[in-house]
């Protein structure tokens, strides 16, 4: 039987290929690609750095962008990656010399044409850590909540991968985008000769006008090929007393530190699910509206940053017992990634599914949430399923 593909209905307003034309033309080392349900921007070049002092980010940010906007010009807007760690080294957000925007991946109709299979590549694959060392981290991560030191940690290992010749940056990007266009996609210089690449599914925080849409994802279960096998996965994630408990203490930090900030909050009572290529999430859309039209998308997202569904709770334990058990940095790796404006109005990402790539190696991250009644070998093999989707991207999963 021959399966027909139907391309999405155009969108009115939106010329074929708008968004996917900012896709194509993404090169790595000046530009800055960033591509949300809501829109795609290209940025290229540099016009300001915003600069590095004791002020906090969101009021060197907010100071950057209103200088460059009393200096007259098309509209600025900040864009580039924060990292998990406070004090952790990492690039500046940039105000951008030019940016291209154009309506969502998802609404462009060419998003639907598949992108040119990876080549084929002798992989070199490295465990940092190994498998079983991570399994023994979970559990000791596990002791320390079963004597009382803490509720959850989340703990993340790494692949290392090594290619025999130089990376095609922009053809993983535009495999991570095609496989979830509906998602959250982002390439970003993260250091000389170095690129983060990713396709994260979790909104930190965004701002449009009065409006204000938080998203924490917390407990997953991968996808299956098999139609009848994935919808079960989905409904035992559902039911799952384990993942319910770690999503209600993900979205509780969410809306006590959105509280503050808001006239109004809006905070489902129970998750629903939302999918990827390769995993299933639990999910709840947090809506709310800031008591200050003035507070920016950038200061709600730094309120927020790092939520339990990155770190664990309580947060200064949680990070002590991460720095004890992860054998890396994270760098900017359960950051956030995204794009800021004068008015306030941003989108900020969770830094998850992701890589940073150099010349001929990538280091993909995957993390998962620990709690008192997690299993080490169930932990593996969820950071094992969420490293499918870089994996597909390079063509390391076959």
């Amino acid at each position: 039987m021959t399966t027909v593909h139907h391309a999405p209905a155009p969108i009115p307003g939106l010329s074929p290929g708008d968004a996917t034309a900012l896709l194509d033309a993404y090169r790595p080392g000046e530009d800055r690609f960033f591509a949300s349900p809501t829109r795609t921007l290209l940025a290229h070049g540099v016009r300001a750095e915003v600069p590095d002092d004791e002020r906090p980010l969101p009021q060197r940010v907010a100071a950057t962008l209103e200088a460059h906007r009393r200096a007259g010009g098309p509209a600025p807007l900040v864009v580039g990656a924060v990292p998990f760690a406070p004090t952790a080294p990492a690039p500046p957000l940039v105000v951008p010399g030019t940016v291209r925007r154009a309506p969502a991946l998802r609404e462009d109709p060419l998003i639907a044409l598949p992108a040119p299979p990876p080549s084929a590549t002798d992989w070199t694959v490295r465990a940092v850590p190994a498998p079983e060392e991570y399994a023994a981290a979970v559990a000791e991560a596990v002791r320390r909540m079963r004597a009382g030191e803490l509720s959850k940690a989340v703990l993340a290992r790494t692949l290392e991968l090594t290619a025999p010749g130089p990376l095609d940056i922009p053809a993983m990007l535009q495999r991570l985008a095609r496989r979830d266009p509906a998602g959250y996609t982002f390439a970003m210089p993260s250091g000389p000769g170095t690129t983060l690449l990713g396709a994260s599914p979790e909104l930190l925080v965004s701002r449009r006008g009065g409006r204000l849409v938080a998203n924490p994802l917390a407990g997953s279960a991968p996808r299956s090929t098999d139609l009848a096998e994935d919808v079960r996965r989905a409904a035992a994630l559902l039911d799952s007393a384990k993942d319910l408990h770690e999503h209600a203490v993900v979205v509780d930090a969410v809306r006590e530190a959105l509280a503050p900030y808001c006239a109004e909050l809006d905070v489902p009572a129970r998750p629903t699910l939302v999918r990827t290529a390769a995993m299933w999430h639990l999910s709840t859309t947090v809506t709310g509206r800031p008591t200050d039209p003035a507070v920016s998308a950038l200061e709600l997202a730094c309120a927020l940053h790092p939520t339990p569904a990155v770190c664990g709770t309580p947060v200064r334990t949680a990070r002590e017992v991460i720095g004890k058990l992860e054998p890396f940095e994270r760098g900017l790796y359960t950051g956030m990634v995204g794009w800021g404006d004068a008015d306030g109005d941003g989108e900020w990402v969770v830094t998850i599914r992701c890589a940073e790539a150099e010349t001929d190696r990538l280091r993909l991250y995957a993390g998962a949430g620990v709690v008192a009644g997690s299993s080490p070998e169930a932990e593996t093999a969820e950071t094992g399923a969420k490293f499918a989707t870089f994996l597909h991207a390079v063509g390391a999963d076959r």
